[in-house]
C-alpha cells in the first residue's frame, strides 16, 4: 500500500493570510483613508454641473418665450383697440341715424309751412305753423337729452348763464336774477352745450352810487 502524505497541523497550518482577508483588510483600509466629504459625494452619485453653453440656451429660449408673449399680448390689444373704437363709432352712428329719423316728420311739416302760398295764407296761420313745427322739433329734441336753459325770474348762475348786461334791480330780493333772455341756453346729457345769454338785476344802495329802481 501506497504511503499518503500527511496534512500539516499546529501552528504551521495558518502561518498565512488567506486572499480574502487580504481584499477585505485593503478595503477598510481605502474607505479609512477617504475623507467622510468624499465619500458622501461618491454616494450621491456625479454632479449635475451646468456648463455655460448650455446656460446661454436655455437663456435664449426662455427670452424667445418672452418675447413670443409680449408679441402675443400686443397683437392681442391692438385687436381690443380697434374693436373698441370700431364699437364707438358703430353705437355714435345709430345714436345720430335715432336722433335724425326722431325728426323727419318735423321737417316734412317745416315744408309744408315753408311752400305755402302767402298770397292764400294769412300772416297769422303761417304763424301758427312756424310755432307749431317749433314745438314739434323741440318736444323731439327734449326726448334725446337736450335741454334748454336760461328763463327770465330765475337765479343767475355764471355756470349756465353768460351776463351780457345788467339793468337795475326793483327790489334787494331780486339782485342776481335774470332780467331777459337773449339767447336760450341748452345742456344735453349733463353737459353744457351752449350757455343762455342774459341781462341780470343788480341791486344798488344809495352808498354804491344809485338807487334801487
Amino acid at each position: 500500500m501506497g504511503k499518503h502524505k500527511r496534512k500539516p497541523d499546529g501552528p504551521d497550518a495558518v502561518s498565512g493570510p488567506s486572499k480574502e482577508t487580504d481584499l477585505v483588510g485593503a478595503a477598510e483600509e481605502s474607505e479609512r483613508a477617504v475623507p467622510p466629504e468624499a465619500a458622501a459625494a461618491a454616494a450621491a452619485g456625479p454632479a449635475l454641473v451646468e456648463i455655460p453653453e448650455e446656460a446661454a440656451r436655455r437663456a435664449q429660449g426662455e427670452a424667445a418665450e418672452f418675447k413670443d408673449r409680449y408679441l402675443r399680448l400686443a397683437a392681442e390689444f391692438d385687436n381690443f383697440r380697434k374693436r373698441t373704437q370700431r364699437e364707438r363709432t358703430e353705437t355714435w352712428s345709430r345714436a345720430q341715424a335715432h336722433v335724425v329719423s326722431s325728426i323727419l316728420d318735423v321737417l316734412d311739416d317745416l315744408a309744408r309751412v315753408a311752400h305755402l302760398d302767402p298770397e292764400r295764407t294769412a300772416a297769422v296761420d303761417l304763424l301758427s305753423g312756424v310755432e307749431l313745427v317749433e314745438r314739434k322739433l323741440m318736444r323731439e329734441l327734449e326726448s334725446a337729452g337736450l335741454e334748454r336753459v336760461g328763463e327770465p325770474g330765475g337765479p343767475f348762475d355764471p355756470h349756465l348763464h353768460e351776463a351780457v348786461t345788467s339793468v337795475p334791480a326793483p327790489s334787494p330780493d331780486r339782485d342776481h336774477v335774470v332780467a331777459q333772455v337773449f339767447q336760450p341756453g341748452y345742456r344735453f346729457g349733463g353737459g353744457l352745450l351752449r350757455p343762455a345769454r342774459v341781462s341780470v338785476y343788480l341791486w344798488q344802495t344809495p352808498g354804491d352810487g344809485g338807487e334801487g329802481a
